[in-house]
């Protein structure tokens, strides 16, 4: 059973730093490209970042450009998100997702399994 796992989630002040992991399991992680989601409070879910599934590239949503770091460590089976310099509109729950394909896809509806979250909460 294809199963993901988040952690890392947490509290953090504007401005600060988490890392996001993601351990996936009952398939073979090193051939799906990755995505992370997040989904605030009365908001659509919204793609963060993906990675392929070599990690030669990747994608990020305009918001999170420079501050966010996907990366994939396919020896140990780990998705990680490292996000810098937090702002209160990071606020969300997020997930991770594996696509069902090599190649990253910034259309959510290309990726079929879900985790089931680790929630993010920036504020002062």
């Amino acid at each position: 059973q294809e199963k993901l796992v988040e952690s890392g989630g947490g509290l953090v002040q504007p401005g600060g730093s988490l890392k996001l992991s993601c351990a996936p399991s009952g398939f073979n992680f090193d051939i799906y490209a990755m995505g992370w989601f997040r989904r605030a409070p009365g908001k659509a879910s919204e793609l963060v970042a993906a990675i392929s599934s070599n990690g030669d590239s990747s994608y990020y949503t305009d918001a999170v450009k420079g501050r966010f770091t996907i990366s994939r460590d396919n020896d140990r089976d780990t998705l990680n998100l490292e996000m810098n310099d937090l702002r209160t509109e990071d606020t969300a729950l997020y997930s991770c997702a594996k696509r069902r394909g090599a190649r990253f896809s910034i259309a959510p509806q290309s990726y079929d399994n879900w985790g089931q979250g680790t929630q993010v909460t920036v504020t002062s």
